[in-house]
């Protein structure tokens, strides 16, 4: 079987380093937000360009808590994408305020600048654009919406270390950005984690204190916080990650590039595009199909793995029905959910193993 993802060979590429980083670990007798957490908050801090990083449990908490640190909540709206995985909504909704979709850009899968404005209300306190499939959004068009209109910006990030627009990293570009290291990130570990990056030292010192029961010293509480900290062996892995993560990304893009050159005139796909601004890393390699479910027959017939991504927009997902959205609110993101599928995509992916998909998807209808 040729996985979607294939996480053994990238972990078993850094086996020895990371039980090297264990072991410092357990010797130090550290393992909840002690020095390696430190230092991998310090080096992404320095990498994407930023003054602070707060490592928190998981994604989906990042999101959550940079909301709450924001005074976000009942009777606000944050306006995101209808096209995403459930927790860039659910974060919105979880702190009690009120998310409000906007439509996507049929090309870069990203919400719509164009279709923000339409949605700001006196409500409207953030705006949070997902970089999908790790393609930046257009930021640009974004923070100059939310300069104009005194709002928020809050980068969700989650699928997209290592993504650049125009020269910048992502994580860099809004007030606030939230990222996961789930394990099937491209930067990611052997559990569940998740960081915040910020310039703002403010709202990284109430982070902080968030993320430990709403405490800035040992049982005494400012605030009703979380139990969201990262534990000290997922961050020594991503250390070790971390000095990886170019090279992997680099070599997606070089996967990436092989599937375009061979698959560029194959009749039953689109390929995903690639703005010239911004650098796509490829978490996910997203191709369009009217002939979505023969062409995923064929591909596992052949031992093939796909994935789709994804089957229900969200605000048709039965948790919103309260927001009276209906079919049609959003022609572009229900169409990529009829059409996309992902295909294997990951840094140890063979080229044997991707000229295999690319004949199947070639033999299936697409000359």
């Amino acid at each position: 079987m040729i996985k979607l993802v294939d996480l053994k060979p990238q972990f078993q590429s850094v086996k020895e380093e990371i039980f090297n980083e264990i072991s410092e670990c357990i010797d130090g007798g550290n393992y909840i937000l002690g020095p390696k957490v430190k230092e991998l908050e310090t080096k992404i801090a320095e990498k994407i360009g930023v003054k602070e990083a707060v490592a928190v449990a998981n994604g989906t908490d990042a999101l959550v808590l940079t909301l709450d640190a924001y005074g976000i909540g009942k009777g606000d709206e944050v306006i995101t994408t209808p096209f995403t995985f459930f927790a860039s909504s659910e974060a919105v909704s979880r702190v009690g305020a009120t998310p409000v979709f906007a439509d996507v850009d049929k090309e870069t899968f990203n919400i719509d600048p164009a279709e923000i404005e339409k949605k700001i209300t006196p409500a409207t306190k953030a705006i949070i654009p997902v970089h999908l499939f790790g393609q930046p959004a257009n930021m640009e068009e974004i923070v100059a919406i939310a300069k104009k209109h005194d709002l928020l910006v809050i980068e969700d990030a989650c699928q997209a270390f290592g993504a650049t627009y125009k020269n910048r990293w992502v994580g860099s570009l809004g007030d606030a950005a939230c990222f996961s290291f789930f394990p099937t990130k491209n930067l990611g570990t052997m559990g569940d984690g998740g960081i915040i990056t910020t310039s703002d030292s403010e709202l990284a010192n109430r982070l902080r204190s968030l993320r430990t029961h709403g405490s800035t010293k040992k049982y005494f509480y400012d605030r009703i916080g979380y139990n969201s900290r990262l534990d000290e062996l997922h961050a020594a892995i991503l250390l070790v990650n971390l000095t990886r993560i170019d090279e992997w990304n680099q070599k997606r893009r070089q996967l990436a590039g092989r599937y375009r050159e061979r698959l560029q005139d194959a009749s039953n796909i689109k390929l995903p595009y690639e703005a010239d601004d911004r650098t796509h890393i490829y978490h996910l390699f997203c191709i369009a199909s009217d002939e979505r479910e023969a062409l995923r027959e064929a591909l596992l017939k052949e031992g093939i793995q796909t994935g789709i991504y994804y089957p229900q927009c969200l605000h048709l997902q039965d948790v919103y029905a309260e927001l009276k959205y209906k079919e049609g609110d959003f022609p572009v993101a229900e169409s990529l959910s009829q059409t996309l599928f992902a295909i294997p995509m990951h840094p140890f992916l063979t080229e044997s193993e991707q000229d295999h998909i690319i004949s199947v998807i070639r033999q299936t209808g697409g000359r």
